[in-house]
């Protein structure tokens, strides 16, 4: 059409064909661009709707490190991802935890396809311990005003580490936070300073020392400031568009919550001990059922909690053992030597229950916990289950068996079986001396179906 129409203009073409041909191109343009100019102005206008619908996957972690924490990091890495947010921004307030799960944490951070940033926050927070492994290894770190970090020094929780061990944990710690500060390009001196001698810093003495990147005073000021950051991934590199992004706050369950306190181990003692207890009630009362019921489930949880700590089995093994003889105490007459062997093993088993000897861990149970626990254990058996015996081994003071040991006289001759008169009531008799004559004084020894066994008494 386009050849056609040139060639009518190159030839003497009448003045009306020209004209035609003039106006064709002119209302072909016209639409052109006004197509053109169309698209622009969608584009145009929906630009800054997508940029400002970008979303921000925010979380807290307000308390220990420890695996329900690690989960559920792990568990907002995947959504963030999964939901192509812009960046994962993590609320940090902690005063350490658990190795393994910081390790994990970390291995989770430096490994997501989304940017993670690490916000110590609110005022007065604290990233002590496993949050300054977790702050280094964010792509962006930051934090409130009136905050501190450091003192990463790995410790057990009761101290007791010989020098040698000391040596070997502390080496193993400085060498993983230098690797993590050197991977995000932060200051890995005073990285391996905190780890070594337990320093600690501000948020502005952070700033300047190149240990965070931002300090911002809340979430939105945080968001903006860091809006057009260039973020270095492990396979590429991302622009962050978080100007008037929505924040988007995911919570923990309500079930994670109960296991994310739950996991201390002095928790999980306490949750071990109560499920012992609750078996061991249910045992001495059979059909209470809800004791057994509680023990089974305080037991489960304490179980849950131990997974991931380095349970000391021979520990266990006593614990366990000692409970056992404090059951045998009941029936084994052993003028207490069981229940003193059930407090040494009990006592011992806790205090080796988690093993502080291994560089991945270093948690023990609180010393006054133990000691309490043990006395609360042994008081238990030596007064109430005591009491409970000799309850149990009283003479009945109501039914039938109160008779058992009580004088009465023949009203008939016993060969063996005749009637008896017992605190003026009559009763079918049973001799178990033989033949006893009328009138003669007997001794109750035994009961059943109503019929009473007698022994005549010799009279002195």
């Amino acid at each position: 059409m386009l050849l056609i129409s040139l060639k009518l203009l190159t030839l003497d073409t009448p003045f009306f064909l020209v004209n035609y041909n003039y106006r064709f191109f002119k209302k072909l343009f016209q639409n052109y661009f006004m197509k053109l100019f169309k698209l622009y102005l969608v584009v145009a206008l929906l630009l800054p709707v997508i940029v400002f619908c970008q979303t921000v996957v925010s979380i807290n972690i307000n308390g220990g490190i420890n695996p329900s924490s690690a989960e559920f990091i792990n568990k907002s890495i995947q959504q963030a991802e999964k939901e192509n947010a812009e960046c994962l921004l993590i609320h940090l307030n902690t005063p350490g935890g658990l190795v393994t799960s910081t390790r994990g944490i970390v291995t989770d951070i430096l490994q997501s396809k989304v940017p993670i940033v690490v916000y110590v926050s609110p005022t007065g927070a604290h990233a002590g311990s496993a949050g300054v492994f977790i702050t280094m290894a964010a792509n962006i770190a930051a934090m409130a005003p009136e905050t501190n970090m450091g003192a990463a020094h790995p410790v057990n929780l009761q101290g007791g580490m010989d020098s040698t061990m000391n040596e070997k944990v502390m080496n193993d710690a400085a060498a993983f936070i230098k690797t993590i500060a050197m991977k995000r390009g932060r200051n890995a001196e005073w990285a391996e300073d905190a780890v070594r001698n337990s320093v600690s810093i501000t948020e502005h003495e952070a700033l300047e020392k190149n240990v965070i990147d931002i300090v911002a005073l809340n979430d939105a000021v945080l968001l903006d400031q860091i809006n057009g950051k260039e973020i270095h991934m492990s396979n590429d590199t991302k622009i962050l568009h978080t100007k008037n992004a929505q924040l988007k706050k995911v919570s923990m369950g309500f079930f994670q919550k109960i296991l994310d306190r739950i996991s201390d181990p002095n928790v999980a003692y306490i949750l071990m001990m109560l499920g012992f207890y609750g078996i061991m009630f249910e045992l001495f009362n059979p059909g209470a059922i809800l004791p057994g019921i509680a023990g089974v489930i305080f037991l489960i949880f304490a179980f849950y909690s131990m997974n991931s700590m380095p349970v000391n089995y021979a520990g266990l093994g006593l614990i366990i053992f000692g409970i056992i003889l404090f059951l045998l105490e009941i029936k084994v007459v052993s003028h207490g030597m069981l229940t003193i062997g059930g407090v040494v093993s009990v006592l011992l088993g806790s205090l080796i229950l988690f093993r502080t000897s291994s560089t991945e861990n270093f948690i023990s149970i609180s010393r006054s916990l133990i000691f309490a626990t043990t006395a609360v254990t042994t008081l238990f058996f030596l007064f109430v289950v005591s009491m409970g015996l000799k309850a149990q081994r009283a003479k009945p003071s109501s039914g039938v068996e109160v008779l058992i040991g009580k004088f009465g006289q023949t009203i008939e001759a016993l060969q063996p079986l005749g009637s008896v008169k017992v605190n003026g009531e009559i009763w079918k008799a049973e001799s178990l001396s033989g033949a006893i004559s009328e009138n003669e004084k007997i001794v109750i020894k035994g009961i059943k179906n109503l019929t009473l066994y007698v022994e005549q008494v010799q009279e002195s």
